[in-house]
C-alpha cells in the first residue's frame, strides 16, 4: 500500500521561518572615562581677633607694629589653596574713608608683613594701603596651610565729634583664585 491516494506520495513541508538574531555588542566597542573630583575646602583663620589700639587722642596714628612684636597679625589658610582679600568696614560712629578731614572719617590700613618690610615704610609708609568697605588683595595663591601676616594701622577722625568707643572691623575672605 503506498499511500491514501493511490500512488501518490504526499509530502508535507513545513516552513519555518528563520530568524537569525544579531548581537549589538558584536557591532559596537566600548570605552570608558573615569572623572575625579575634588570639593575645594576654602578656609581662613586669623591668631588675633580682637585687641585694643587704646585710647587716642584725634587726628592721631596706632599701628600693630607696635602692639604687637614680630609679624602682625597672621592669617592661615585652613583649606585648599585660595586667594586672600581683606577689607574695613564702617564703625557705629566713624566712616571709614582715604582721608580724616571730614569729621567723623577715618583710616584703617593694612601692610602684607609677608611680602614687604612694614616697619621700614613705618605705619603710614608706601607699603601700607587703605583699606575700603570692598575686598582688596592681601596675597593671591595662599596654599593649603600657608599663612601670611600682616600689619595694620588706624588715624583717627579730625575732627571726631563721637567720643565712645568704635569697633573698627577689618575681614580676611579666602576665595577660590
Amino acid at each position: 500500500m503506498r499511500g491514501l491516494w493511490g500512488g501518490v506520495a504526499l509530502v508535507v513541508m513545513v516552513l519555518l521561518p528563520l530568524f537569525v538574531w544579531v548581537s549589538a555588542s558584536a557591532s559596537q566597542h566600548e570605552a570608558t572615562v573615569t572623572a575625579s573630583v575634588t570639593v575645594e575646602n576654602i578656609a581662613v583663620s586669623v591668631d588675633q581677633t580682637s585687641f585694643a589700639y587704646g585710647s587716642m587722642p584725634a587726628n592721631t596714628a596706632s599701628t600693630t607694629l607696635t602692639l604687637f612684636g614680630g609679624a602682625g597679625i597672621v592669617a592661615t589658610n585652613d583649606g585648599s589653596l585660595a586667594d586672600f582679600d581683606i577689607f574695613g568696614a564702617d564703625t557705629a560712629g566713624w566712616t571709614l574713608a582715604s582721608a580724616t578731614s571730614t569729621a567723623d572719617n577715618y583710616i584703617h590700613k593694612f601692610c602684607n608683613e609677608t611680602d614687604d618690610d612694614c616697619a621700614a615704610s613705618g605705619a603710614f609708609g608706601a607699603d601700607f594701603t587703605a583699606l575700603t568697605t570692598s575686598p582688596q588683595t592681601l596675597k593671591a595663591s595662599v596654599a593649603a596651610d600657608g599663612t601670611v601676616a600682616f600689619q595694620l594701622s588706624l588715624h583717627t577722625p579730625n575732627p571726631s565729634t563721637v567720643f565712645t568707643q568704635q569697633s573698627a572691623v577689618v575681614t580676611v575672605q579666602a576665595s577660590a583664585p
